[in-house]
């Protein structure tokens, strides 16, 4: 399994996720560890990876280079179309982010919406933003993925933060110019459309339920530990076990089926017997914590059995913990048992390094000194030696730790190599303890390397396992299995950076480097001297045998399917409708035309079987002689209706039912629908049909009542052409159970798609004048009254039609609450928008309903969408519930204090307050005219907000992640400013700004931290920017007593605070002496300047927890086996 997704998904991985793009605000959520490649055959044209002559990868450099970058006004931008590896491509990125507050960048193949059905294609690539005034800072991302249809477009959603780009400081952005490279490298990928895994390898693969790739890389591991499989084959079960509810059965039957089957065997039986539900299945967990919590759950299932003590016997190890005090004669020690070890990665080269790491004696001294009972406080030595190793040993690597300076969890992809064969005897047995067994040999052979490919957030797990122990490795991928080198099961899986040639020549010939996302993880060692008892032999009669017939019997039913699917040409379906059917049916499941085709009897026939020996077949099934049924054919129409069409002649029945259904549809795997009809002579006796003339039609008749908005079928009459419907009311009458004398209107209901047509019909007009045929269905009711009819919703039967057509019950949700839902109201989905506010404002006793506004909802995301509907902007109700190809059925409301067309010619600007003498902002949200000034809007916040006095100047100033970036000048028109993604803050000029002297200076302050990542210091800011006078001639000494002053910061606080000048976001620290103004040059300063005093200090503001602050984490969650 991969990284998710349908229509585009959204993952992310390493420590942002990595991701086919989708428009998140409008479009699709991820829900599942990650899309899977697909596995179809690459089509057969000179695009396919598998025309490329060779296994080298082709590699190439794009440089995109955007002008007026702040400007665009676009969602999504792509560059111009490059070609590698035969391939065409193009970047694709949101400059305002994919609804993250991050430049947003995935790598698209550039024809995805022309190539052939089945293409695929693999590449590794990096994606950057240079750095154009430092280099060494370009902001560079790289990773792999297999394109194809479900994700043709792969990368960042979250590639760099909104604050870093858009910083003139920090070179991303010189002259409003963003410089973009992608450097993309093409390797071939195998055709596996009709690849046999069994044939190639006598190995079979296991499916994927959705994210459970981790699941199958171990389960193949311990079935491929035949020792392991056989202990399992002999754990207790019984023919009257449920696989879904016995872990033991379910197992027993997984391996069976890996040992015996000749194709992927699925897992859904042995994760429903862990008591999984499909959520579970679509939750990325740690293969280690499963490869725990399966072992200790068969521990405990084989207590008691012949196989008690197997988990032991093959995976437990024992180490020994000891503190030795060095200067008096004391020393504790503390025997331990383990399944695995958790070796470290980061600073280790290899798997001796982590075992010297492992049993690194630590020294217990000075503050950290050893309290050894009698003897107090001593200088110590503390460590771990091993009292024995397993026969088989589980390796567990450390790839994925927490980071604490950026307060995340991080997968370490550095190079670590591991051998094939692991001697832990060697340096005299440096690894063991002192009553350990030196007669046993610890020399083990590398069985299993499980492989991890993406980053912390979720990825695919595969395995390279050698099952005997010979120098033949195969690759383990879900589904399929093929045959590897060592090459790829060693050295490919050590992880580092991988270096790929330019196949530019001449252009820059810099090799690439990519980092190696795809690393080992896990590693199984077998002990050789017990090779021979650990791949041992296993064959059926180590299976019990209520096992084998339970699976011999299911392989026989799925051989039956696959023969019922291989012969279905031969056969043809019949559907046969009833009177029973369209009494069942109509007023219930359906309201338009008769029946639904899917829920009447269906008969499988042979096609060569002559028509009248189906009839006996009907007879059977339904108990009505041969001689009484007549057939009709069904026919659609051209209004798109279906309807009965004509009954069926003599020599058509004498035909075999597959060349009637020839007759009935052309249509290749069409099916035979026809209607039964049977007569009821006297006594309930059914009588042979009578016989049909020219002039005979039959018709079908349903029955409206209006008080109960109800319609039902009551039954099908035969008229003649000529008569009029006035000729049969009184049976009509019968048939709806009225009293004879009852006057009724009838209508003729003509069609439904796309809109309802249901006619008056004219009583005294004949049927031929009326253009009245076989299979017309009649809909008739009492005819209505004047009096007493204010309550009756549908008075007449196409009212009624109409409803049901348009009929949609729309769930509506307070805007402020988008997860609750508030009320229903039914309402029709060609109401207007004044129909459906006015519903709104009548259920929640508004009585002005342009008051009311109403925001649609995102189908993908379950959220509302970011803007709220505009007055009468949409005809109907349906265009608020449409969502790309999805109808939704949920609206959000809100209730506004002013109606909603007065307020669209308003501009709502949110200001934070910054009182001159109180610490806390008052928010406010100010409303005025779009063609309203700053000034305007300042005048405004005087009329809300308490002044420190009276005559205070204000200014408006726009602040982006901690820092100024502009003062809005009085004139301005509030019409475009935007506060969505920056922050107005409306504050008191302070008296010394008014009165600056020829020499000082107006400087920005903002708050700073620092940290060091991936050799570069990172400055990162924080809290709230201000402005500060500086004289000439002034030091930082006196400048510090200001700030403490001004931000009232505490004096054993203050002391630790650091003080530099930051230009082009590179520190300079300043000392007490040194002159402050001299750092700064005058700036206008209405511009956002590129240097500023920093004020380092640790940032004490609250913190999201960590799970908060992620979109998704897919280890976070435990791992639990219920049963």
């Amino acid at each position: 399994m991969t990284m998710m997704n349908p229509q585009p998904l959204h993952q992310q991985e390493d420590e942002e996720m990595l991701v086919p793009h989708s428009d998140l605000v409008e479009g699709p959520q991820p829900l599942i560890e990650g899309p899977q490649p697909m596995e179809v055959a690459p089509a057969d044209n000179a695009e396919t990876v598998e025309n490329q002559a060779n296994d080298e990868p082709q590699a190439s450099r794009y440089t995109w280079t955007i002008e007026n970058f702040s400007r665009l006004n676009v969602k999504k931008l792509y560059s111009d179309v490059f070609v590698v590896g035969g391939y065409k491509w193009r970047v694709l990125i949101f400059p305002k982010g994919n609804n993250v507050d991050y430049l947003s960048m995935y790598l698209d193949v550039a024809d995805s919406a022309t190539l052939p059905y089945g293409w695929n294609r693999y590449a590794q690539f990096s994606l950057a933003v240079v750095n154009q005034v430092h280099n060494r800072y370009t902001m560079k991302k790289d990773t792999q993925h297999q394109f194809n249809q479900r994700e043709s477009d792969w990368g960042f959603t979250s590639f760099m933060p909104h604050s870093e780009l858009y910083d003139p400081n920090k070179g991303y952005l010189v002259n409003d110019t963003c410089v973009i490279e992608a450097d993309v490298a093409v390797r071939k990928v195998i055709d596996y459309w009709s690849y046999d895994s069994k044939k190639d390898t006598g190995h079979v693969g296991l499916k994927n339920q959705g994210a459970t790739c981790y699941m199958n890389s171990l389960l193949q591991t311990l079935y491929h530990i035949p020792y392991f499989r056989k202990a399992v084959y002999h754990m207790p079960t019984t023919e009257n076990d449920d696989p879904t509810g016995s872990i033991p059965l379910a197992l027993q039957s997984l391996f069976y089926k890996l040992q015996y089957n000749d194709t992927s065997v699925a897992t859904k039986e042995l994760t429903k017997s862990f008591g999984w539900d499909t959520h579970d299945s679509f939750m990325q967990h740690d293969v280690q914590e499963l490869n725990r919590v399966l072992c200790e759950k068969l521990e405990d299932k084989m207590k008691g059995t012949v196989v008690e003590g197997t988990i032991q016997k093959l995976f437990e190890g024992h180490h020994m913990n000891y503190i030795e005090c060095i200067n008096v004669d004391f020393k504790s020690t503390r025997k331990e048992s383990f399944y695995d070890l958790q070796l470290d990665v980061k600073g280790c080269k290899d798997v001796y390094a982590s075992f010297d790491k492992y049993v690194e004696v630590e020294r217990l001294e000075g503050d950290n000194k050893y309290h050894a009972e009698e003897h107090g406080l001593q200088d110590a030595k503390k460590g771990v030696l091993f009292i024995d190793f397993p026969p088989v040993l589980q390796l567990q690597l450390k790839r994925f730790e927490y980071d604490f300076m950026r307060d995340t969890m991080v997968k370490i992809n550095d190079r670590y190599e591991f051998p094939l064969e692991l001697d832990l005897d060697r340096d005299n047995g440096k690894y063991l303890s002192p009553e350990a067994d030196r007669s046993i040999q610890n020399l083990y052979m590398l069985h299993s390397v499980l492989v991890h490919s993406g980053g912390v957030h979720g990825g695919h797990y595969h395995a390279f396992m050698r099952p005997t122990l010979s120098d033949q490795w195969y690759k383990f991928d879900d589904e399929r299995v093929t045959k590897e080198d060592v090459k790829k099961a060693l050295e490919e899986q050590y992880g580092g950076e991988e270096e790929l040639p330019q196949t530019n020549p001449g252009y820059n010939n810099t090799p690439f480097k990519f980092t190696k996302y795809s690393n080992a993880y896990m590693l199984v060692y077998v002990r050789a001297s017990d090779k021979d008892k650990i791949i041992c032999d296993v064959d059926e009669k180590d299976i019990a045998e209520h096992l084998r017939i339970r699976l011999k019997k299911e392989q026989e039913e799925k051989e039956d399917k696959r023969r019922y699917k291989a012969q279905a040409h031969l056969f043809t379906i019949v559907k046969v409708a009833r009177d029973e059917d369209l009494k069942e049916q109509i007023g219930k499941d359906i309201y338009f035309d008769l029946v639904d085709h899917d829920k009447v009897r269906n008969f499988r026939i042979q096609k060569q079987l002559p028509f009248n020996l189906f009839k006996e077949e009907v007879a059977k099934e339904f108990g009505i002689p041969v001689q009484v049924q007549r057939f009709w054919i069904w026919a659609k129409r051209q209004n798109h209706t279906y309807r009965p069409n004509r009954p069926l002649t003599p020599q058509e029945e004498a035909q075999t039912v597959g060349a009637l259904r020839e007759v009935s549809s052309k249509a290749h795997n069409a099916e035979l629908k026809l209607l039964l009809e049977i007569e009821d002579g006297l006594g309930l006796h059914l009588v042979p049909p009578p016989e049909k003339h020219k002039d005979d039609i039959l018709l079908f008749f349903k029955f409206y009542d209006p008080e109960k908005e109800e319609l039902r079928y009551v039954g099908r009459l035969f008229v003649k052409s000529y008569s009029k419907p006035i000729d049969i009311l009184t049976k009509l009458n019968e048939l709806a159970a009225l009293a004879p004398d009852v006057e009724i209107e009838l209508f003729e209901e003509i069609k439904y798609e796309p809109s309802v047509m249901c006619e008056r019909l004219d009583k005294r007009a004949s049927f031929r004048f009326s253009q009245i045929e076989d299979g017309d269905i009649i809909c008739f009711q009492k005819r209505p009254i004047s009096e007493g009819q204010e309550n009756i919703r549908f008075p007449e039967v196409p009212m009624f039609l109409e409803y049901v057509k348009n009929r949609q019950v729309v769930h509506f949700r307070a805007l402020e609450r988008p997860k609750e839902d508030d009320f229903s109201l039914d309402l029709a989905k060609n109401h207007t928008y004044d129909d459906v506010v006015e519903r709104v404002a009548k259920h929640l006793g508004l009585d002005d309903r342009s008051k009311i506004r109403l925001t649609s909802h995102n189908c993908y995301s379950q959220q509302p969408k970011p803007n709220p509907i505009k007055y009468r902007s949409v005809d109907h109700l349906l265009d608020m519930l449409v969502h790309y190809n999805q109808i939704s059925d949920t609206l959000y409301y809100e209730v506004l204090d002013i109606p909603l067309p007065e307020l669209q010619c308003l501009k709502t600007l949110k200001v934070a307050f910054h009182h001159a003498t109180k610490d806390e902002a008052l928010i406010l949200n100010i409303r005025l005219p779009k063609q309203s000034t700053v000034g305007d809007v300042l005048n405004e916040i005087k009329t809300k907000v308490e002044l420190s006095h009276p005559s205070a100047e204000l200014r408006l100033l726009e602040v982006f992640y901690h820092k100024i970036y502009k003062i809005f000048p009085i004139s301005e028109k509030i019409e475009n400013i935007n506060d969505q993604y920056w922050t107005l803050r409306a504050e008191e000029i302070p008296e010394e700004e008014k009165n600056l002297g020829a020499n000082d200076r107006l400087i920005h302050v903002y708050h700073i931290t620092k940290e060091s990542a991936q050799n570069q210091v990172q400055v990162t800011n924080f809290g709230e920017p201000f402005f500060l006078v500086i004289h000439e001639g002034e030091t930082l000494e006196n400048v510090k007593v200001r700030i403490q002053k001004r931000l009232q910061v505490p004096d054993d606080e203050f002391s630790k605070w650091k003080f530099a000048f930051l230009s082009l976001g590179r520190p300079e620290y300043l000392e007490d002496s040194d002159i402050v103004s001299s750092r700064f040059q005058r700036r206008d300063i209405y511009g956002a300047w590129e240097q500023y005093l920093g004020l380092e200090h640790s940032d004490t503001s609250p913190k999201r927890t960590y799970a908060a602050s992620q979109s998704r984490h897919t280890l976070e969650k435990p791992v639990k086996i219920y049963n």
